[in-house]
């Protein structure tokens, strides 16, 4: 089983591929207040949802780095819809490489959910500092514990540690020790966990039930069942979600 084809699929209903509420994320593109010729990068940029909306709103640049050929596919077929093709350059190379090519080139710098192309939020926030303007702007989408997770969920969750997350106002005090300026935070209610869980697993469901042949489904739909449980028994109350904005002053 293709990990890259399971997201896809139990993400194929999703606007975001996290589950910040869709309002939470407009609010923070209302803030930006870009204007062009601005110029925004995006790791792991996924279906490129948020950089069109960037583009739609403000007329900005945008740079989509994204090692899912799938994701790129679709993230053309939306922008063709609503933007110029120009607008948007695509590039499917590992981010480490993206990075490093780029010193105070961008005016925002993106990385939502994918902190570990970079392998962890400390060097995501080290690399966009490179990467970003001085006076520009900062976005991370990163996990964080609610609480302490039982050795179960940690198991469960493929023998995770918990050191591999922190607290909420950690991950805030993190930008704001690099001399990022913490601009907004929010967060992940339980209504938005329940809304993107409940879209995962039903895609996935519904796409197996659709599509019986494909040799894949018995152990992708063991994979997301065995997720669901995870989710009900300890991931609600335990993993959180949020977006940070700084600003590289």
């Amino acid at each position: 089983m293709d990990r890259n084809k399971f997201s896809s699929i139990a993400h194929s209903n999703h606007l975001f591929s996290n589950p910040i509420a869709e309002t939470k994320i407009n609010r923070i593109i209302d803030f930006l207040q870009l204007e062009p010729p601005a110029k925004v990068l995006d790791i792991g940029a996924g279906k490129c949802e948020l950089l069109i909306r960037l583009v739609e709103k403000y007329g900005i640049e945008a740079t989509a780095v994204e090692l899912y050929e799938g994701s790129i596919l679709e993230a053309k077929q939306q922008a063709q819809k609503r933007i110029p093709e120009e607008k948007i350059t695509y590039i499917v190379k590992d981010a480490k490489q993206v990075v490093s090519e780029y010193i105070n080139h961008f005016d925002v710098g993106i990385c939502v959910g994918s902190t570990h192309a970079l392998d962890s939020l400390e060097l995501t926030l080290q690399s966009l500092k490179r990467n970003v303007k001085k006076g520009g702007f900062i976005l991370v989408g990163e996990g964080y514990w609610k609480k302490k997770p039982s050795p179960a969920y940690l198991e469960a969750l493929g023998g995770a540690d918990e050191s591999e997350l922190k607290e909420h106002h950690e991950n805030v005090f993190m930008g704001e020790s690099m001399g990022l300026v913490p601009i907004w935070s929010v967060v992940a209610s339980d209504d938005d966990w329940d809304e993107y869980e409940g879209l995962y697993a039903m895609s996935m469901e519904k796409y197996c039930y659709e599509n019986p042949n494909d040799p894949d489904c018995a152990s992708m739909l063991n994979k997301i069942r065995s997720w669901k449980r995870t989710y009900l028994t300890w991931g609600r109350d335990t993993l959180g979600f949020g977006l940070y904005l700084f600003q590289n002053q």
